[in-house]
């Protein structure tokens, strides 16, 4: 699971993503899970959800080179796109409500092209968050 974001930003409205993780850490008991994962050049925490297996992940990368670090988590820990959930902001969609879409274009979000193009797919599921326009 995957927080789409700007690494340095957080707070802003395309952080999004990282702001879902850090609600969903704190609801899988492992807030203070959190460790850099230099490989991958991302935040990295491990937990566990209905005896699932799941790798969070937060990109230490600009939103528009998450991708790069998402594709090295994959291969790090041996997950193939269909296996990837990215969380990330959608200004086409009202302030908090969410949707969720299993493959597809990228819809212009720059972060999600980056995964596309770095995973060579578009099969990863994602839960689109609503952050509206200005």
């Amino acid at each position: 699971v995957a927080g789409l974001g700007n690494y340095g930003l957080r707070g802003t409205r395309h952080s999004v993503g990282m702001a879902v993780l850090d609600r969903l850490d704190r609801q899988l008991g492992v807030a203070e899970g959190w460790q850099v994962d230099r490989r991958c050049c991302a935040d990295v925490a491990l937990a566990t959800a209905h005896d699932v297996e799941l790798v969070l992940l937060k990109p230490r990368r600009f939103m528009n080179l998450n991708g790069l670090s998402i594709a090295s988590a994959a291969e790090v820990y041996n997950l193939g796109p269909e296996d990837i959930y990215l969380v990330h902001d959608d200004l086409d969609k009202a302030l908090g409500k969410v949707a969720i879409k299993l493959g597809g274009s990228a819809r212009g979000h720059n972060g999600v092209q980056s995964c596309i193009s770095a995973l060579h797919s578009n099969e990863m599921t994602r839960l689109r968050v609503g952050i509206g326009r200005p």
